[in-house]
């Protein structure tokens, strides 16, 4: 996601922040979970709730070959379109399809059912690289 969009929120919103512990995170806001050697890619949900309710997303075809900081998807709102960017390199293992016919589940659940797309990824070190929870939850609220 694009971090220029996101204004901070107001200090009344910092308990709105949810930052699950087992991710990381990158600064445009997306998060990567890793899952039996993959990584599962979503928005955070500061990002969604800074979009708005999400109307459209446009997903990844599987088998394509992707580079950290590529843009991969693309997520439409009632406010603006946004770009997802891969946070690791590798190829697309999955896609969420469900998102094409309810994509309203980026807000709804962002951390679970509103995932994006899943990166068969070269090497699991380069999660080092993201930011964990703390950080993460630091630079958003």
């Amino acid at each position: 996601m694009n971090t220029r969009r996101y204004p901070r929120p107001d200090a009344d919103q910092e308990e709105l922040v949810h930052v699950p512990e087992d991710r990381r995170y990158t600064e445009e806001h997306e998060w990567a979970l890793v899952e039996d050697g993959n990584v599962r890619v979503g928005i955070t949900a500061y990002a969604q709730e800074a979009l708005g309710d999400v109307v459209f997303v446009s997903l990844p075809a599987v088998g394509r070959r992707v580079e950290a900081g590529e843009t991969v998807a693309e997520v439409e709102s009632t406010k603006s379109v946004a770009e997802v960017y891969a946070p690791l390199s590798g190829v697309i293992a999955a896609a969420n399809t469900d998102l094409s016919a309810h994509p309203e589940l980026v807000n709804s659940d962002p951390y679970g059912g509103g995932w994006f797309f899943v990166i068969e990824v070269e090497t699991l070190a380069a999660l080092d690289a993201l930011l964990d929870a703390a950080a993460y939850r630091a630079k958003v609220v």
